[in-house]
Formats: C-alpha cells, structure tokens, sequence
C-alpha cells in the first residue's frame, strides 16, 4: 500500500509491481498532479527510468546538453560526459508513470485520502506523501539530523528555446533556473531564502532574462513550494518505509529530487523482495550522498555571494574543473 500518487509514489509502485508485488497507490488528489520544479531530469534519472520502462517522446519533451552557469564573473558551461538530460513538463511525467503503473496492474486510488495506518491491510507500507508527510508523522519517523528551508516558484512562458543547456543564472539572494521543456516553451523557475520573493519582482535582477520574456505570453500558472534539505535519522519502522521527500531531499539547486526518488524505488524493491528494509537504509544513504555533497558546494555561492564572480572566473580559465563537478553531477 503506498500514500502518495506523485512521481515517487508511482515509481515505488511500478518498481515493486516489477517484482511481483501486488500494489496498491492512495491519493486525495486527481490526477494530473503538478508541483513547482525545475523539470529537468539529469542522466542518472533518465538511466533509472529506463529500469521502470519510461521513456521520452522527443516531441514532448527537450533534450538538454549540460548545463551552463551565468553570473557576476561571467559564464561557463559544460556538457554531460555521456548523455544529455531531459526536460519535460512535470504533468507530462505524472501522465507517463500513471499509464506505465496502470499498465502493469496497479490499483490507483485517487481521491482517496488516507487518515490512518493501523486500518491499512498490506504487507508494507511505503509513505510516498512528500515533505510534509503524514506517514513519517504516523510512524514516528520525524527526527531528522538537520534541515533547512528554502523557497522555489515555476511559471511557462511562449518563448523559443535559445538555449541547448539548463541554464543557472545568480542572482542576489536568489537562482533562475532556465529549461526548454519543447522547442517553443520555457520553464523558469526560481529558487529564494526569501519567503517573500516571486518570479516577477525576481526577473528585473537578471537584465538578458527579462528582455528575453519581455511580453512573452505565461501558459501556465505560477507555482510556489518549499524546498527543504532534510535528512532523517531514520526512514523505516516495523514494515512502514519511506520514500521521495517523505524521506528527507537536498535542495532543489541540484536538479536531482525526481532522480532521487527513481533510484529509491528501484532499491527500495530490492530490499522487499529481500524482506530486509535495512537494505534499503543503506542503499537510501548512498544514493544521496552525492546530490547533498553537490548541494552544499552550490549552496556556499548562495549564501556566500562574494565567492561566485572568483568562482565562475576560476571555472573559465579552467574549464576543466567544471566539467570535472558536472561530471560528479551526473554521476559519472
């Protein structure tokens, strides 16, 4: 039984349904369910997805080359060392995995809420609720070694895509994140310490963007969530586990909550099959090792602002070096 229908919640259920578990997934919400992010997918993602049986039409969704960093200091970009990552509008996924989790059995409940463990009859129970979850609450499971709160906004806009890269602007006290989810439509998302900043008030800080999206035509509505880098002491009690945020995330800087939850589920599998969770404690701690230690390098140029123009300088006279990080990124 897994509490959560969102892109976690589905991809723990396709990876168990795999191993031929019967599965069930709860969600009050109906479907399709939308979230402020980024909507890039590095390449360890796309490798996991593949596991699942997901794959991408080019039509609806753009292919990225690496990554491009811009600010006071200048600009640098690299690519991926293997394949490109993929970016794709955040209900397109959604619609993707429900039709891989109906295709191979899952039972989708949705407006569905769920009030409760002890009335749950299933053999485990994954909480798939996302950062505020109840299930880790239910199961005791809230004692976390640290955490700390940012805040993220999304809007689309009707622009052509100028760019082959997902772009990283800094700013004052704030990051752009530029990715083409199709040929002619952007998603900009912006990521803040202050809760009181949007993506309006946030454009005029980076002069080329606003001229870019001066009098370009939103197509969808702008989206706030908090992204919270949260790391649980422990993600599992008694036959009750955890998964995607539910489970503790780095922040969004890294582009790597979606890749995260992917790998989870497919270890998380594993672990049942092998009616041992501690299993997948550990392989929990290992798939996040590398996306918090690329999270705190990025987030010392938030809080450190002086540190980004020497940073990106020292990146353009050695390229190497950034493409050497990115390649770390990427899980190379």
């Amino acid at each position: 039984m897994i509490a959560g229908g969102g892109p976690a919640g589905l991809a723990a259920a396709i990876a168990a349904r795999l191993k031929g578990f019967n599965v069930i997934v709860a969600d009050a919400a109906q479907p399709p369910i939308d979230k402020a992010c980024g909507e890039g997918l590095m390449p360890d993602s796309l490798d996991a997805l593949r596991g699942l049986g997901i794959t991408f039409d080019p039509d609806q969704s753009f292919a990225f080359r690496g990554i491009r960093f811009i600010g006071d200091g200048g600009a640098v970009a690299a690519d991926f060392p293997a394949e490109p990552g993929i970016a794709v509008r955040r209900i397109r996924l959604h619609q993707l995995l429900i039709d891989r989790a109906q295709e191979l059995g899952v039972k989708l409940l949705w407006r569905t809420h769920v009030t409760g463990l002890d009335k749950i009859c299933a053999h485990w129970i994954i909480g798939a609720d996302g950062q505020n979850s109840r299930v880790r609450h239910w199961a005791g499971l809230d004692a976390t070694y640290r955490e700390s709160l940012r805040y993220g906004f999304r809007r689309h806009y009707r622009v052509r895509a100028w760019t082959d890269f997902m772009e990283i602007y800094w700013g004052d006290q704030c990051q752009m994140y530029v990715s083409p989810v199709a040929r002619d439509e952007i998603c900009v998302a912006m990521i803040t310490r202050d809760p009181h900043l949007r993506l309006d008030a946030s454009l005029p800080r980076f002069p080329e963007l606003e001229r870019r999206f001066h009098g370009a035509v939103a197509v969808s509505d702008q989206r706030g969530a908090v992204t919270a880098t949260r790391r649980l002491k422990r993600i599992y009690r008694g036959r009750t586990v955890l998964i995607g945020d539910a489970s503790g995330s780095v922040d969004a800087i890294t582009g790597e909550g979606m890749s995260l939850a992917f790998r989870q589920a497919i270890a998380l599998a594993d672990a049942l099959v092998a009616d041992n969770l501690e299993l997948y404690q550990s392989a929990h701690r290992r798939i996040a090792r590398r996306p918090a230690f690329m999270a705190q390098l990025m987030l010392m140029l938030d809080r450190y602002p002086r540190l980004l123009p020497p940073v990106l300088r020292a990146f353009r006279a050695k390229p190497v070096i950034f493409e050497r990080l990115l390649a770390v990124h990427a899980g190379v």
